[in-house]
């Protein structure tokens, strides 16, 4: 079991569902909320960010771009540990898994009414499948032509938050907006420094992404941009949306965000770039958590 551990990338998990708590204590704010939504929307995102990370693991092993040169955990198709074949077979009973979970989901969330919704859903959990698998697998991955940022920012931010809103309110609500795309910038920001870790791999292999496009320098300040753009957007967002003073426990969560903007600013070697990877994950977690429960505690 260690190898399949390891290559479903476990530390990767709390980012992942980062979105359903934000859109689910936005919704309990808002009067609604249903177990089972919550427990098969988080069990769905999970499946959804191990298929992901197996996908990355395929595509980037065979490709060969997981090699000598790659800082960071050995990679379970470039140690050896488990084939191509084997990993290609866990990702299809991993496709099966999302289908039964996501059918399960749009059930609980619509039952058998609201046939629009259910097409939806049915549409953007295919688009799911589609973004895990594409990253880095096929003949034109969209993450070897730096358009990993933006499928991040979409489905981690925008749908992620707003997608689990919709399941438990089935509307809209403007109240989403600003944390969504915080959020979708924050996880960026976890994309945008694995790849600062990966520049000088990335770039041997032919992987364009947008820290190789950018160079170091101008990658790092990119980065300043994600991290400090959702710290200030979330601020205006309290102002705006400020009922009392819990609204602010996010606050906490600048704490480490802060400290690592200062290490990346140092950060010069892979290793650097990679020691925060745990950091800046767990930070975004903390933050949608605290947001979160910030507009639930009376």
């Amino acid at each position: 079991m260690r190898p399949w551990l390891s290559a479903m990338r476990l530390r990767t998990l709390p980012l992942s569902v980062s979105g359903i708590i934000l859109g689910t204590c936005f919704a309990i704010y808002n009067g609604k909320f249903n177990w089972w939504v919550m427990v098969l929307a988080i069990l769905t995102t999970i499946s959804l960010q191990i298929l992901s990370n197996l996908a990355n693991d395929y595509g980037d092993g065979v490709k060969g771009t997981d090699n000598e040169d790659r800082v960071g955990p050995k990679r379970a198709i470039q140690s050896g540990e488990i084939t191509p074949d084997d990993m290609l077979e866990a990702i299809k009973t991993n496709i099966v898994l999302i289908i039964i979970l996501t059918l399960a989901l749009i059930w609980a969330a619509f039952g058998p009414t609201n046939f629009l919704f259910l097409l939806l859903f049915v549409f953007l959990g295919g688009l799911s499948v589609y973004a895990a698998l594409n990253y880095t697998m096929g003949d034109s991955p969209y993450g070897y032509r730096a358009l990993g940022d933006i499928f991040v920012f979409i489905f981690f931010g925008l749908l992620s938050t707003a997608g689990s809103y919709l399941l438990y309110m089935h509307t809209i609500n403007h109240v989403v907006v600003l944390p969504a795309i915080a959020l979708g910038l924050l996880s960026v920001g976890v994309l945008n420094l694995n790849n600062m870790r990966d520049i000088e791999s990335d770039r041997k292999v032919g992987k364009i992404t947008m820290a190789v496009k950018l160079g170091l320098s101008r990658a790092k300040a990119y980065h300043f941009f994600l991290i400090i753009g959702a710290m200030v957007i979330t601020l205006v967002f309290s102002i705006l949306y400020y009922v009392e003073p819990y609204n602010f426990l996010y606050l906490l969560a600048f704490i480490p965000l802060t400290m690592h903007i200062i290490k990346i600013k140092k950060a010069n070697s892979a290793s650097d770039f990679d020691a925060q990877l745990k950091v800046l994950a767990l930070s975004t977690f903390l933050f949608s958590l605290l947001l979160g429960i910030g507009y639930i505690l009376y």
